[in-house]
């Protein structure tokens, strides 16, 4: 049974709220392989504050080079400022119950991807969700880069993607297990590596299932933690992945749409010229980043560390990334 975090909130939530804080509402929100989402309702200068506390789980791994809570945390203070679709922080916790965490206003709307792409009432949203993507990443990747120093970005003579695949080959090689469609996935890649745009903030994991969703469509873009300098190109091929789709196969955006619209806006609205060769490399590149973290979500409960029944479907589901690793390389040829 997990433990309530609702008394030891009270403090720092006073200290952020800046009026004595008591906590009404805290329960933790099933899901969510790498991070804890605490719901949490709290009373402070005589109103009621709808937030999320996100707080480290017992062994959080995912594989890549993963934020910090604390940067996690700065980061969002930041795009928030430059005026990105995110939730309001209202600031950091170093210990939570022994865990760090941070604490950012509710949004509301639905986040569950099989939702967001078949419920009825979010049908309209469905068709302006795009655009809006779109439109999104753009102000995403407007951040200035000179405040982002403090986000992971390889070595600044290696292209983003050869950095992301070297990176994937090492934690591969770290199971300690033969896994040949993901070795011709990452031979591929290395082969067609693209030449190395401008870097920018890269959010690393915008997709559905990562948007909250409500009736007018994106309400904000949430889960920041695998954030870093890198190719823009990488959020515009990580939707795409057919794990994002869910069960909507034939709309490759997410299962919402076609690819076509938001990238059109995308490159209207930042005068880029990413063209579809680029999405191509990078949604087999994602599909091969899934299926490592995958393996790696596996270990977590393999090894005993955290024994979990989400955490073995997603090895288990690592078979399903493999077939469509193999599937892409057979569309693209060598």
């Amino acid at each position: 049974m997990t433990e309530s975090i609702a008394g030891p909130l009270g403090p720092p939530l006073t200290r952020m709220l800046g009026a004595p804080a008591t906590v009404s509402t805290c329960r933790l929100i099933p899901g969510g392989a790498s991070k804890e989402s605490w719901w949490v309702d709290a009373q402070a200068g005589g109103r009621t504050h709808a937030l999320i506390v996100r707080r480290n789980s017992p062994s959080s791994s995912v594989g890549g080079e993963v934020l910090s809570l604390e940067n996690e945390h700065r980061l969002l203070a930041l795009v928030h400022e430059h005026g990105a679709t995110v939730p309001r922080p209202w600031g950091f916790i170093p210990d939570l119950s022994g865990r760090p965490a941070y604490v950012m206003d509710r949004v509301d709307g639905v986040s569950i991807g099989r939702k967001v792409v078949r419920d009825e009432e979010l049908e309209q949203a469905r068709a302006r969700l795009p655009q809006q993507m779109a439109e999104s990443l753009a102000a995403i990747h407007a951040v200035p880069s000179d405040e982002l120093d403090f986000l992971p970005a390889g070595d600044p003579g290696e292209a983003p993607a050869r950095h992301s695949v070297s990176r994937m080959e090492r934690e591969l090689d770290c199971l300690g297990e033969p896994h040949p469609v993901i070795e011709l996935g990452l031979a591929w890649l290395h082969r067609h590596c693209p030449e190395p745009r401008p870097r920018t903030l890269v959010h690393g994991d915008f997709r559905v299932g990562n948007l909250m969703v409500d009736r007018n469509g994106l309400a904000a873009v949430l889960d920041w933690e695998l954030a870093h300098r890198g190719d823009p190109a990488e959020d515009l091929g990580w939707p795409l992945i057919r794990a994002w789709r869910f069960g909507r196969d034939d709309l490759r955006l997410g299962g919402i749409g076609p690819v076509e619209p938001f990238l059109e806006r995308y490159n209207e609205l930042t005068g880029r010229e990413i063209g579809p060769a680029d999405l191509d490399y990078w949604e087999l590149l994602g599909n091969v980043n899934w299926a490592v973290i995958q393996l790696i979500q596996r270990e977590r409960h393999l090894s005993g560390r955290e024994p979990s029944v989400e955490l073995a479907v997603l090895g288990r589901l690592s078979a399903e990334t493999e077939r469509e690793i193999l599937a892409m390389l057979e569309r693209l040829g060598d």
